[in-house]
C-alpha cells in the first residue's frame, strides 16, 4: 500500500522554507501532492495556475523526486481531496508557536471529519523566518527576495509590475 501525504498552502509565492518541507515530506511517503488552496482570508498576489507553474519549476530545478505532484483544489475540502486520492495525511511546516495554534484545530476537525491525521514539521532554521506575505512585501517594495525564494519565482516577480 503506498502511503499518500497532502502538503496544502497558499504558497503565494512558494518559499525555500516551503521546498524544504515538500523535499523532507518526499523522503518519508511514497507519493507527496502539493496542494495549491484558495485561502478566502487572503487576497493572492498570484493567479493559482501561476503558483502551480512556479512550484513545478522549483521542484524540477532543485532536481526532487518524481514522486512529488503539484496540483490545486478550490472545490470543497481539502480532506475532501485527500479522501479522492487516497491520502491520510497532510503535512504543514510551521514556525512558531503561532502557527501551531492556528493548525491545531484544523488538524482535529480534518482527523474528525475524515481520518485525515496532521504532521507538523519544523523547517529548516535558515527558512523558519521567512513567509509568503513578508515575501510579497519586499517584492512589491522592490527589495531582493532570491535568499528567500526559489530561483523560478525570483526571476518572476522581477519581470512583476510593482506600480
Amino acid at each position: 500500500m503506498s502511503r499518500i501525504a497532502v502538503v496544502p498552502g497558499s504558497f503565494d509565492p512558494v518559499t525555500l522554507g516551503h521546498l524544504d518541507v515538500i523535499e523532507r515530506a518526499s523522503a518519508i511517503f511514497d507519493e507527496v501532492h502539493v496542494v495549491v488552496v484558495h485561502n478566502p482570508a487572503k487576497e493572492a498576489m498570484l493567479p493559482i495556475a501561476r503558483r502551480v507553474s512556479l512550484i513545478e519549476q522549483a521542484v524540477a530545478d532543485r532536481a526532487l523526486p518524481t514522486s512529488i505532484l503539484v496540483t490545486s483544489w478550490s472545490v470543497g475540502l481539502l480532506v475532501d481531496y485527500c479522501t479522492d486520492v487516497g491520502a491520510s495525511v497532510l503535512v504543514k511546516g510551521v514556525r512558531s508557536q503561532v502557527d501551531v495554534a492556528y493548525e491545531t484545530p484544523m488538524a482535529i476537525v480534518n482527523r474528525n471529519l475524515a481520518n485525515v491525521e496532521t504532521i507538523f514539521m519544523l523547517p529548516d532554521p535558515a527558512h523558519a523566518h521567512v513567509s509568503s506575505s513578508l515575501v510579497r512585501q519586499v517584492s512589491a517594495l522592490g527589495g531582493d527576495v532570491a535568499p528567500y525564494v526559489p530561483r523560478a519565482v525570483a526571476e518572476y516577480l522581477d519581470t512583476v509590475d510593482r506600480d
